[in-house]
């Protein structure tokens, strides 16, 4: 199915001042020729003309279609479709055409559509009805999918969200190619989601291979969110080419470890960034050390034995790398 464009002249406001005109003209008639029925046959049949139009003209008001900006109307005549009228502004259409769109009454969450609700009075009690468009919203609009509970490729549970920016660029395939392009993308963002998610972990882990190449990397969840939108965007650009949508963006909205888990996780993490941080304390300490050692012997401060080496990188070990403040004991007496 390939999209056609109709090109219509913007002329709603003009057909709808010849309407009016002709309705007024078919009532002036109506009263001109009921005060002549007596004088003819020619009259008669002037009167019944000018009736059936006075009750079927107002038919020709349905062509009259309103478009704002970046909105489209999908037209069928009699099952056929015979194209699509874009453009902002005031146009006049053949009156038996149909307007199309499968996903008038579809809600998505955070797409951009409005819902849109007329109140109406009825014996005194303010009643509301919902009054769905046929036209197609050509802008750019976000889909924000719910929170999904996925296995990451450790086999560790996690929620994560996605906001997925599209629009539609093809309305023809929108609207014929399947039955509701809202219910379809919601759906492919969903399956693509959960493949993508499927192929990282959610921490760097090692002998993981999340490009496919064969070789380990540091691919994660949570270390490497662009690359991950990024291929959660390619995904489901692939798998809704065919309803002629586009997807623009695709970002993380949500990323953590499903609940029956967190705690754990949590303090594994703590545990990683203690041993992380002491190791770090570790290392400096035992540069110190060497440099003091080799301060010592430079400039002959103090000549010590292996034994007294031993000590004296012992207490300052236990000074640098200790969680609390030294209290030092002054030894007043000789060294040895």
């Amino acid at each position: 199915m390939e999209e056609k464009i109709l090109k219509v002249n913007q002329n709603g406001m003009l057909a709808m001042f010849l309407i009016i005109l002709s309705q007024l003209a078919a009532i002036g008639g109506m009263v001109f020729t009921a005060m002549k029925l007596e004088e003819g046959a020619l009259y008669i049949v002037l009167f019944v003309i000018c009736t059936v139009y006075m009750s079927l003209g107002s038919i020709l008001y349905i062509g009259l279609k309103v478009l704002k900006p970046q909105e489209a109307l999908v037209l069928t005549l009699f099952g056929k479709y015979i194209g699509t009228l874009k453009g902002d502004g005031f146009y006049w259409v053949n009156p038996f055409v149909t307007a199309v769109n499968p996903a008038a009454n579809t809600r998505l969450n955070q797409s951009g559509d409005v819902q849109s609700n007329n109140t109406i009075n009825i014996s005194g009690v303010a009643t509301s009805i919902e009054m769905p468009s046929k036209k197609l919203s050509l802008k750019v609009m976000t889909l924000n999918n719910t929170r999904q509970k996925i296995n990451d490729c450790l086999g560790n549970p996690v929620e994560i969200g996605i906001a997925v920016t599209w629009r539609i660029v093809d309305t023809a395939k929108a609207v014929f190619n399947v039955e509701n392009y809202k219910e379809f993308l919601s759906l492919q963002c969903d399956s693509a989601l959960r493949n993508i998610v499927r192929i990282y972990p959610y921490d760097v882990a090692q002998n993981v291979d999340t490009t496919g190449d064969g070789q380990a990397d540091e691919g994660s969840l949570r270390g490497s969110s662009e690359i991950v939108a990024k291929r959660i965007k390619e995904e489901i650009q692939g798998r809704v080419e065919s309803a002629g949508i586009e997807i623009i963006e695709s970002r993380i909205t949500y990323l953590a470890y499903a609940p029956e888990i967190a705690a754990a996780m949590l303090q594994r993490q703590q545990a990683s960034a203690i041993i992380d941080a002491r190791k770090m304390i570790v290392d400096g300490a035992v540069g110190m050390v060497e440099l003091a050692l080799e301060r010592l012997n430079e400039n002959n401060v103090v000549n010590l034995d292996e034994e007294r080496k031993a000590a004296m990188v012992s207490n300052l070990l236990v000074v640098l790398c200790g969680n609390h403040d030294a209290q030092p004991v002054v030894n007043s007496g000789s060294l040895y």
